[in-house]
């Protein structure tokens, strides 16, 4: 198989989604319509070390497929690292990046024959918002998705108000973002308690876990106790 190219992008957008979190978008420079799958990711290869794999990070995307040539990154700030802080301070609007990609095989099936609970914390919510938007989008059947969603506190939150209105819009689907470190109007705890109370209704199920690997590693054990099977858990580590 041939190795993907190296080819650039050009940075059209920077938001501010938290404190510490920013909206990259990016279009690819030559390409009328990037194809990806929802799931997938690409790599930057970044100035920030002469070694090349000390330079190369990789992101989900955070967008979903329509058709141009435009993507959306979703970085949170690392400030003992050397790419994000690159990115967040030495990158603005027009500046050209090196990418690789799409890459990766954390992807949806042909068919959403159980239902799905995708299961996140922090950044890991990028994937699945492309995945949710794919589907609502493309108004693929489905048996009932449920995003439970894990974060510190309401202001580290990401894409709350779009998911908020995506639920009242797409039937079936239900958001449930939890707060570890704040009492609100929601869910507060973590995303283990989420999920097992409403798993205790399920005998099948596929389930997606993005995030940090400790929260990974106690969701796929817990899963597998309550006797899900485990070629229907999937995992994307970050970090």
């Amino acid at each position: 198989m041939a190795l993907i190219p190296w080819r650039s992008a050009t940075v059209i957008g920077i938001e501010n989604e938290t404190p510490d979190t920013k909206r990259f978008r990016l279009r690819m420079d030559g390409i009328d319509d990037f194809q990806f799958l929802p799931g997938q990711f690409i790599t930057l290869d970044l100035p920030i070390h002469e070694k090349a794999t000390k330079r190369w990070r990789s992101y989900s995307i955070a967008s979903w497929p329509n058709h141009t040539n435009e993507i959306e990154l979703l970085i949170v700030l690392n400030p003992d690292g050397l790419g994000t802080p690159y990115l967040f301070n030495e990158v603005n609007i027009g500046d050209s990046l090196t990418y690789r990609g799409p890459q990766g095989v954390f992807v949806l099936p042909n068919s959403l024959d159980k239902p799905l609970f995708l299961i996140c914390t922090g950044t890991g919510v990028a994937p699945f918002r492309s995945m949710v938007q794919y589907i609502h989008n493309n108004n693929i059947p489905h048996q009932g998705i449920n995003l439970i969603y894990g974060c510190r506190k309401q202001q580290n939150l990401m894409y709350f108000e779009e998911l908020k209105n995506l639920e009242k819009e797409m039937e079936g689907f239900r958001y449930i973002p939890t707060l570890s470190r704040e009492v609100w109007e929601g869910k507060t705890g973590y995303v283990h308690d989420v999920y097992e109370a409403l798993c205790q209704e399920q005998t099948t199920a596929m389930f997606f876990l993005c995030g940090w690997k400790f929260m990974i590693d106690e969701a796929k054990e817990k899963l597998l106790q309550l006797g899900f099977q485990k070629q229907d858990i999937h995992i994307e580590l970050y970090g």
